[in-house]
């Protein structure tokens, strides 16, 4: 019969830093994920925040670094609007001043492209006759993707009249 508890292995602050600068090294982080990490290697508070100190002045851990890496990513790949990467680094508890910096990576040219595009292309997916059910199928997509409701509602109705 297995033990009911699991033990897992500890770890030094030395080795638990040198696991979260290679975690860090691999791909940008926010504060709350290594936090995060760091508690589910059983790490003291005064371990994390010995730890997340390091990260910061060695570089490793860079807040404004990652949001803006997270916006450029999440729009440039995942096609979201900007109140959904507003919304995904709130969750992350970035802070307003990093969430505005990370905004600026997106131009404003690049921004109306991109809507176009996904709303053009999902249009050609919509299957649905009734135009006011595809408008609200279109809408609701672009809607659930992060993209302001405004500008949502003047394409749905440049493209379906």
């Amino acid at each position: 019969m297995q033990n009911q508890f699991s033990f897992s292995k500890s770890y030094s602050v030395q080795e638990a830093t040198k696991k979260l600068e290679r975690y860090c090294a691999y791909q940008e982080r926010c504060h709350k994920e290594v936090i995060e990490k760091l508690r589910n290697m059983r790490m003291i508070p005064e371990a994390i925040d010995q730890i997340v100190g390091h990260l910061i002045q060695e570089n490793y851990l860079n807040e404004e670094r990652f949001a803006k890496s997270f916006a450029r990513g999440k729009f440039n790949i995942k096609k979201w609007g900007k109140n959904r990467i507003v919304r995904e680094l709130q969750f992350r508890d970035i802070s307003a001043f990093n969430i505005k910096s990370a905004l600026k990576e997106i131009t404003n040219d690049a921004y109306m492209t991109t809507l176009d595009e996904l709303a053009q292309k999902r249009l050609e997916a919509i299957t649905e006759s009734n135009p006011q059910k595809r408008k609200k199928k279109l809408a609701d997509y672009l809607l659930y993707r992060g993209w302001e409701s405004h500008l949502v509602y003047d394409k749905v109705n440049e493209l379906i009249s």
